[in-house]
């Protein structure tokens, strides 16, 4: 079958057995099909063709903003936190996971399947990657290196409950990718992959709260007032990041991907990347290893400390269950467009 340029789109194959249309008549049956799908610039579909090079251009701009910081950590090195190097070392294993995710989607235009050799390192990379994302914001979340050194009992059980997760959603994703649409498993763990996601980010949100719950308390009874409404202005930012950051790449880049014609919705995987992009640099300006960081000095008199206490005042009049109600509506819209995009499908 040839189709034009006046009959493009996207096309599926489809098998029905009507004897089978009863649930009490089941009749077995056997059959064997080949499909070869190709277009005339390789295997890939209009809207993948462009991801290769998209992907190896993003890996370029992650290594370069990878490389600014860490000239950055060399030239502030005397404040400089362990946890700044993680940071590095979270954008130098993205940049690589970009670099061999590009190298696959070549390989399966040009040969019209993955080589597996480049696939299980692009898994292991993407595997580290989700596991360092999900470790350096629950370590800034919980303020380590920033306004303390040791973690709490609590803080720790998110660890051991985030870290899991994450490998099972890795898991889920790999088994996503090497499988065929058609097959049983693909929705049942691409549901797993959409839940796990959620139930993940959705807990990173604790850890930044107990944070600025624990500077609220500090200002008021350590002697250094001022200071710690200069952190806990930081961690209400970067609250507020975190929260746009998953509505975006989880529930509206989903909704611009359903909306958009099959020729565009590679647009779908820029915009997350680029919004990953914007992330890390935000962070990574707002947690800058330098003297002038503007959180980290202290207010020049006493109306800017009640400044401040003012512009504070939604965190600390917050009633005790707003997080849940946030986590709750987060789950809400993002089963809403699971199921336009598995529709859609």
């Amino acid at each position: 079958m040839l189709f034009g340029l006046k009959s493009q789109g996207l096309y599926s194959l489809k098998f029905h057995f009507c004897q089978n249309m009863y649930p009490q008549n089941k009749h077995p049956y056997s059959f064997t099909v080949a499909v070869t799908e190709k277009n005339l610039e390789g295997f890939l579909s209009a809207a993948e063709i462009p991801l290769s090079r998209l992907y190896i251009c993003m890996a370029g701009v992650f290594f370069t903003a990878a490389m600014v910081w860490v000239y950055t950590l060399m030239k502030h090195r005397y404040s400089v936190f362990k946890i700044h190097w993680l940071m590095a070392a979270l954008a130098f294993t993205k940049s690589t996971s970009l670099v061999f995710h590009s190298i696959n989607y070549h390989f399966i235009n040009t040969e019209g399947h993955p080589i597996e050799g480049w696939a299980v390192m692009y898994y292991i990379t993407h595997l580290l990657k989700g596991a360092l994302l999900f470790i350096t914001l629950a370590l800034i979340g919980t303020g380590w290196a920033f306004v303390k050194y040791i973690l709490s009992d609590k803080e720790k059980k998110i660890f051991m409950i985030v870290i899991p997760l994450q490998v099972l959603a890795n898991v889920a994703y790999i088994i996503i990718e090497s499988t065929e649409e058609g097959s049983s498993e693909y929705y049942l763990w691409k549901e797993i992959l959409f839940l796990v996601d959620l139930i993940c980010c959705g807990a990173i949100l604790f850890p930044v709260v107990w944070s600025i719950r624990h500077l609220q308390e500090a200002s008021s009874t350590d002697g250094k007032a001022a200071m710690n409404l200069e952190k806990l202005k930081l961690f209400r930012h970067y609250y507020v990041m975190i929260v746009c950051y998953v509505y975006f790449t989880r529930i509206i880049a989903i909704l611009l991907k359903i909306t958009m014609p099959f020729q565009w919705q590679w647009c779908y995987e820029f915009l997350v990347e680029m919004s990953t992009l914007i992330f890390f640099v935000l962070t990574g300006y707002k947690f800058r290893p330098a003297s002038n960081n503007p959180y980290l000095q202290l207010p020049q008199d006493e109306e800017d400390v009640e400044m401040d206490e003012v512009v504070l005042t939604l965190f600390s009049s917050s009633p005790p269950y707003l997080i849940p109600r946030l986590f709750v509506c987060l789950l809400m819209y993002g089963a809403s467009a699971f199921f336009l995009e598995t529709g859609n499908d």
